[in-house]
């Protein structure tokens, strides 16, 4: 039997395909510039980062510099 992922884990996954490849910052202006979910970029913060702590967000934001480094 085959498994649907929920729009949340599909959207999770999206992110984190997102963060491993572009600067946090550049992921917010992509967001924006896609009108995402009618431009309520709020409540797709909310939800993307339901699961996120700042401590966790920004060990990501570390790991991602330190692989921009090494590249």
């Amino acid at each position: 039997m085959i498994q649907m992922k929920s729009e949340q884990q599909i959207l999770q996954e999206g992110l984190q395909i997102l963060l491993a490849h572009m600067e946090p910052s550049e992921v917010a202006r992509f967001w924006a510039a896609c009108n995402l979910r009618g431009g309520n970029y709020l409540k797709l913060k909310d939800e993307l980062f339901a699961q996120e702590s700042v401590d966790s967000v920004y060990s990501k934001i570390l790991d991602f510099q330190s692989s921009v480094k090494e590249a």
